[in-house]
């Protein structure tokens, strides 16, 4: 099999399974593209129908000072983005207007919101979480659009993507226990899909010299992993789920403990809803009813 990201691109458009735009990362998603997406939402939640999670769903926007709150400015600085309005007289419409027409700048006549774009499917739950989680700890299943400022051409690289999060929260052997049940469960919901999936340790896009050292930490402590699957490349295949463990990053600013009183530790777990539809399309063909049997059954067709 021949990898390439335009190959791909060109794929998904000429089968009218994204519309794309002028902005790269940014495109539209067919009623094809949809069905697969949530069938393989509807995979997820067979597997996972008797964990007992609390089911939740989030706006795609955050507000501004759980992200502050949260420290993401710290290490990603460069994916985060915030929600600007208009909040002029008519005097300053009149020359937003003016300016527009001529094409010239305006964003000096906009201001910062208390929203932002919502940076990673899970942050939205953490205040929730506050107080005591009680000896079983708390389990919330979520699906969740995502933005982050990385505009790129690859079309696996998306600014706005949807995710399908998990997040576990509970003592330390509780959340571990419970990431690497699901990394096991991760491989063989894809390998059922006929994907080459296989899991390695990673590190998060840390911003700036100081990342480097974050993210080497972060691997020695294997605090996340990917599963990987061929989507544009075979030497470097794109992850479709990842498992974050925070420890007791958030417990210690959310104020997130266990039964005993002790600070928690959390995990989550995301699969990249469209990342998984394009390795379905690139594996098995942009016409889902030349798919095998064996890979439509798992999706629910009949």
């Amino acid at each position: 099999m021949q990898y390439s990201a335009r190959d791909l691109h060109e794929g998904l458009v000429n089968n009218g399974l994204i519309v794309p735009s002028s902005v790269p990362g940014i495109f539209g998603r067919s009623a094809v593209f949809e069905d697969v997406l949530r069938r393989f939402d509807d995979c997820v939640s067979r597997v996972a129908k008797d964990d007992g999670a609390e089911k939740m769903l989030f706006p795609p926007t955050l507000d501004r000072k759980i992200l502050e709150k949260s420290e993401y400015l710290d290490s990603f600085p460069h994916l985060a983005a915030s929600v600007f309005s208009f909040r002029g007289d008519e005097r300053k419409h009149a020359e937003l207007r003016e300016r527009v027409r001529a094409g010239e700048k305006w964003d000096d006549l906009q201001s910062m919101t208390d929203v932002v774009l919502t940076p990673a499917a899970c942050y939205p739950v953490y205040p929730s979480l506050s107080g005591r989680v009680g000896p079983e700890g708390r389990l919330v299943d979520m699906q969740n659009w995502v933005f982050r400022h990385e505009p790129s051409h690859e079309p696996t690289r998306m600014q706005a993507f949807r995710v399908r999060e998990v997040v576990r929260v509970g003592t330390p052997d509780m959340v571990v226990a419970w990431r690497d049940m699901w990394l096991e469960r991760g491989l063989r919901i894809l390998r059922s899909l006929g994907l080459d999936a296989h899991s390695d340790v990673a590190s998060d896009p840390f911003f700036g010299r100081g990342g480097r050292m974050l993210a080497s930490n972060q691997r020695a402590a294997q605090l996340k992993f990917e599963v990987l699957v061929p989507i544009i490349s075979e030497e470097e295949p794109t992850a479709v789920c990842s498992f974050n463990w925070h420890q007791d990053h958030f417990a210690k600013i959310f104020d997130i403990r266990t039964d005993d009183g002790e600070l928690a530790s959390t995990a989550c777990l995301g699969f990249g809803m469209e990342r998984v539809c394009m390795a379905l399309f690139r594996h098995h063909g942009f016409d889902p009813a030349t798919w095998p049997r064996e890979v439509r059954t798992s999706l629910g067709w009949s």
